[in-house]
């Protein structure tokens, strides 16, 4: 399968990550046809896409290029990748892919932007083309933040994962590529092991939910947003980099992950997350909406200053 030229994309699903993928293609001067069986969505979809245009400086006939429509089989002929960015509910996806399959031309890329199902789970169901079935997740909002992870099932083809890694990366993104299939994908399990400990100080006492967001937002989140964790532990090692991280601290870490904690959500346990996180906004007097739109500004900032620096 080689790279196609890519001019319109099919979303599919008009939520908070259909509509966000369909306003950063629409910056990138695509045209994008947004699918979506409920059509009050399309109203919603399309103020926010235009909200999201907006932040990036879009051109102002950008609107122009979105066509939103609740027939798949209309549209899905012309479309030269496919985006699907539907519920996560495994026989919803497979019926999806089934009919996106018999739609579509055999070297139409169909992509699912699902956060942990594998893509063994609903490849099958695309039974003339599975070669061309992946998973490309996006990291939310993908309007916003650049990653992107690519997941191919054992019937993927090498080639469909390249030509999209070369697509996603002509539009902006930064793509990493699983070597193998597992729940949650990568990101999502590194996110996982931090709420798991975060999850169960909380359920001990041993801080609260405010602590822990201003630990990690404070400390180790500002490395991390530039940089990963083994480049910045290389450069915490000094002159001997990683290799003394490990010498020096690898047995006491690893005695630490000895004691990680094992928690279980219990109806308790959800119940303190919730208050603790009411009562982080309360006392610091932030509303939702106004709190997302600073946090999204000082995004786009960040991201210019990783580019302005040089930062991989």
């Amino acid at each position: 399968m080689a790279y196609r030229d890519v001019r319109t994309v099919l979303v599919v699903g008009a939520g908070a990550i259909g509509t966000s993928w369909a306003a950063h293609l629409l910056r990138h001067g695509l045209d994008v046809v947004l699918v979506d069986p409920d059509r009050p969505a399309f109203e919603r979809a399309r103020t926010l896409a235009a909200a999201f245009i907006e932040e990036g400086d879009g051109p102002a006939d950008t609107l122009d290029h979105l066509t939103t429509t609740t027939e798949v089989e209309t549209y899905a002929p012309a479309a030269d990748l496919v985006i699907e960015a539907g519920p996560e509910v495994l026989d919803v996806k497979r019926d999806l892919f089934g009919r996106l399959d018999s739609l579509t031309g055999a070297d139409v890329l169909l992509t699912s932007s699902s956060s942990g199902l594998p893509p063994s789970s609903f490849a099958g169901a695309a039974g003339r083309h599975p070669e061309r079935v992946l998973v490309a997740h996006p990291f939310n909002p993908p309007h916003l933040v650049p990653l992107v992870e690519l997941v191919g099932a054992p019937t993927t083809a090498q080639s469909a994962l390249r030509a999209a890694d070369a697509f996603f990366t002509g539009v902006g993104k930064k793509c990493i590529t699983l070597r193998t299939e597992l729940p949650g994908h990568v990101v999502n399990r590194l996110q996982a092991a931090l709420w798991r400990e975060a999850y169960d100080l909380v359920g001990r006492g041993v801080v609260s939910v405010a602590d822990i967001d201003t630990a990690i937002a404070w400390g180790p989140g500002l490395r991390w947003a530039l940089l990963g964790p083994f480049a910045t532990q290389h450069l915490s090692g000094g002159a001997g980099g990683i290799a003394h991280i490990l010498e020096h601290l690898g047995p006491p870490t690893a005695e630490w992950w000895k004691d990680l904690g094992d928690p279980s959500l219990t109806p308790d346990l959800c119940a303190a997350i919730v208050a603790g996180m009411t009562e982080e906004m309360d006392t610091t007097g932030q509303d939702e909406d106004g709190l997302r739109a600073r946090r999204d500004a000082a995004l786009r900032g960040l991201i210019r200053a990783k580019e302005e620096a040089g930062l991989p």
